[in-house]
């Protein structure tokens, strides 16, 4: 029988006899039969073989090639090849492997076979493709470099790489998405710009229930694409990545649009509002020919200094229109130039939105990408006005722009936002002082128009002294309503002249003019009043209510209450809504400078501390009344330590958890930042729970990771496990899931050097719960079955801890 020669150039260069493999003799005996390979069953002539064998070849070059074959022809002969295996022809040589003897050949016809039959038998094509694929045995020709070979290498990569995308689209349709997300993200390892990999990977990841990281390979991706070669990814891969988002919005759009909520968040409209006629006009205008380009989202950006009357502008002119959008008014104050320096992030604005329009907490997903993908199919096809308030820059505010026409966005801030105006065609506003008839309007609106008239001289003065700010005549004009009696001109004459001009407000300071205008208004509150605004300057979030004011100040209740009303008949606090408070960011800035100012750092501290308990004791008992089978961080109150409200019911503890949620936040990180680090840890122990179940992902990843650092810091081995199981639990609901089954891992330490079998146990039931989500459903048991161990092993010492 003859023997059987086989070439394999799929991997690095293999030649068998018979199954024997054979020795070449030298790198130019394996150009030369790879060159022969390359065009098996077609002639190559000798100048080719000159040129890959030697990048300069000598005048010997042709008698060598001669050489080099008849060399070849011998050492396959002798090892059992047929002798007509390589042939001289007149221009050339001649290699005929035969259908089977050439691997490359052998990978194209079952390619192929499993090609034709994907449509009939997917199954029995995979297993084709997976035959095919077998045959490599790694790079094209290793080992053997060329120009003429690295050419033919790129050409049956692509081959490869095809036939491999084939295969695992047909694995997709079986359903095979966790096996085909193994091999697809090795594969996008070594070609990160290939689409149509990134395209399958993707498609694996949202069929294993992986919507979160499917999204994230899209971000890097196009990060990736625009980073290193500029350009956005293409059609079909921005087609799939909406499709995605839509797939993730659906079931919440049906079930809201089912019960058709109206958002009406808008705050009420200013008392006495007055000019701007222009302005409104303007506005007015912009709807009007919002149905020149029906396609197209109507952006308008109001600019303009702080204290200029932007917000107020703003909600004003949406209570004069808001009947023209049937569907609802959303509003948020993104804090973007808060004394703070905490903006409201794109997550938490996006947060109270879905909130507004219906939709429950677990229908809410966790990347931002896909919120604003449930947030815009909300708003498709309805007609909503969408109020932006004090937004520190265009990408606060890009993810909370509707997708569609038919909604109105109106932006307000201190910055000119040219990047919204460039890339969304946002209408710029800018707003300037008043014209000095439209703060006599506004005087005479606040004051009576009798009374202005009266003292036209007064009146100017203080126009004058008030540098035409509105928030500043507000002030004053509140100063001098509670006083009727008082005359204009004994007003003005307690105003301090104007010696500086507004240029700081552009750099967002308070201004020295207008700085002059609210110390005076301070002097004019009673002491405890006085003290009591100094130190709202202490409060880090965004409002707040009595009780947490006459903490704050070491107050009853009773006492803080009318001194509140106090600071809001002098228009340095304002009340949004029933029992919360908050006040202008320039009125803000003042209480900081005078708390800085006038109060003894021993008593700030104290002040601050007497606040953190206060919300400690009030989210502790809250949280205990939300979920009772939590051990409690804090022993039970009792004498000093009985600071904080008391929540009645389960209810009121989610009614208070709903109102103070994003201030306990802020109150998180001012904790830590200030080195009150236990009240750091143990607050975001008690809001956990809560954020947990409203699905605040991106704010229950941040308090906690806040967390752990200052139980870091403070050397507090219980914090730390509490902040790792929660940083878990967080992980784990965001589809981070290496991450949290790390976090688990250092609780579970960290409780076991504790003693502590509940908190164990509840790391035992997390690492079950990853390893479930990951697929690893038999150490999922396990980690199960040791947490109901650890539960028992409770149980019998009486529960102890």
């Amino acid at each position: 029988m003859m023997a059987t020669a086989w070439f394999g150039i799929l991997g690095p260069m293999d030649v068998r006899v018979d199954g024997r493999p054979v020795a070449l003799h030298g790198p130019r005996q394996e150009r030369t039969l790879a060159a022969l390979l390359l065009d098996a069953d077609r002639v190559v002539t000798v100048d080719q073989l000159v040129d890959v064998v030697w990048e300069e070849p000598p005048a010997s070059a042709r008698r060598q090639i001669q050489d080099l074959v008849t060399r070849l022809r011998r050492t396959l002969v002798d090892a059992g090849a047929p002798a007509d295996l390589i042939t001289t022809r007149r221009a050339g040589y001649l290699l005929r492997p035969g259908e089977r003897g050439l691997d490359a050949r052998a990978f194209e016809s079952a390619a192929a076979l499993a090609r034709r039959t994907a449509r009939q038998d997917p199954a029995g094509a995979v297993a084709g493709y997976r035959e095919a694929l077998s045959l490599w045995r790694g790079a094209f020709l290793a080992g053997i470099s060329g120009r003429t070979f690295e050419a033919a290498a790129r050409i049956w990569q692509e081959r490869r790489i095809a036939a491999v995308e084939e295969c695992l689209a047909l694995e997709l349709s079986l359903g095979r998405h966790h096996e085909v997300t193994a091999e697809a993200l090795e594969l996008v390892e070594q070609h990160p710009f290939r689409e149509s990999l990134v395209e399958l990977l993707m498609r694996a990841l949202h069929g294993a229930g992986r919507l979160a990281d499917a999204l994230d390979v899209y971000r890097l991706l196009r990060k990736r694409l625009a980073d290193e070669l500029g350009l956005d990814p293409g059609p079909g891969l921005r087609g799939l990545h909406d499709t995605l988002l839509r797939s993730q919005a659906e079931p919440a759009v049906a079930s809201v649009r089912a019960a058709g909520p109206v958002a009406a968040m808008l705050p009420p409209d200013v008392y006495g509002f007055t000019g701007r006629d222009r302005e409104l006009a303007r506005l007015d205008a912009l709807l009007a020919t919002a149905a020149e380009q029906p396609t197209a989202l109507v952006i308008a950006a109001v600019t303009g200094a702080p204290g200029v009357g932007k917000t107020a502008l703003a909600v004003h002119w949406a209570h004069r229109v808001r009947d023209r959008f049937p569907d609802g008014q959303l509003y948020v104050n993104l804090r973007g130039f808060d004394q703070s320096g905490r903006p409201m992030t794109p997550v938490e604005a996006m947060r109270a939105f879905l909130d507004a329009l219906g939709v429950a907490a677990d229908r809410v997903p966790a990347a931002i990408e896909a919120q604003t993908g449930l947030y815009r199919s909300l708003l498709a096809g309805r007609r909503m006005l969408v109020v932006l308030d004090n937004a520190r820059d265009a990408e606060q505010v890009r993810p909370l722009l509707p997708g569609a026409p038919g909604c109105l966005v109106l932006v307000t801030s201190r910055d000119q936002l040219p990047g919204l105006i460039a890339a969304e065609g946002a209408h710029p506003l800018r707003l300037d002082l008043l014209s000095d008839t439209e703060a006599r309007d506004l005087l005479a609106r606040r004051l009576g128009g009798e009374r202005v008239a009266a003292d036209p001289g007064a009146t100017a003065e203080i126009i004058e002294r008030c540098a035409r700010l509105p928030l500043a005549l507000a002030v004053i004009a509140a100063r001098a309503a509670t006083h009727p009696d008082f005359p204009l001109a004994a007003i003005a004459g307690e105003l301090p002249a104007v010696h500086d001009n507004l240029d700081a407000f552009h750099a967002g300071g308070p201004g020295t003019q207008v700085r002059c205008v609210f110390s005076w208004s301070h002097q004019a509150l009673s002491a405890e009043a006085a003290r009591v605004f100094r130190l709202l300057g202490l409060h880090p979030g965004p409002d707040l209510g009595v009780p947490s004011a006459a903490a704050l100040a070491g107050l009853p209740v009773e006492r803080a209450r009318p001194l509140m009303a106090e600071l809001c008949r002098a228009h340095l606090l304002t009340q949004p809504s029933p029992g919360r408070y908050t006040f202008h960011d320039l009125l803000r800035a003042h209480a900081v400078e005078l708390t800085q100012a006038f109060t003894p750092e021993a008593e700030r501290r104290a002040a601050e501390h007497r606040l953190l308990e206060h919300y400690l004791r009030t989210a502790h008992a809250a949280a205990l009344l939300l979920n009772p089978h939590r051990h409690p961080v804090l022993p039970a109150p009792s004498g000093a330590e009985a600071a904080g409200e008391r929540p009645r019911d389960r209810e009121t503890a989610l009614a208070w958890f709903t109102a103070e949620s994003a201030v306990l936040v802020a109150a998180i990180a001012q904790a830590a930042d200030h080195g009150f680090d236990s009240h750091a840890w143990q607050l975001a122990w008690a809001v956990a729970d809560f954020l947990d179940r409203r699905g605040m992902r991106h704010e229950h990843l941040a308090v906690h990771t806040t967390a752990l650092a200052a139980a870091r810091r403070a050397g507090d081995l219980r914090g730390m496990a509490c902040a790792h199981g929660h940083l878990g639990r967080a992980g784990a609901a965001a589809d981070r899931l290496e991450e949290a089954r790390s976090h688990f891992e250092l609780a579970l330490d960290l409780h076991q050097r504790l003693g502590d079998l509940l908190g164990q146990a509840g790391a035992c039931d997390g690492l079950g719960h990853v390893c479930h989500r990951l697929g690893r459903h038999e150490e999922a048991a396990s980690w199960y079955e040791r947490a109901a161990e650890l539960h028992q092993e409770h149980s019998q010492r009486g529960g102890r801890r």
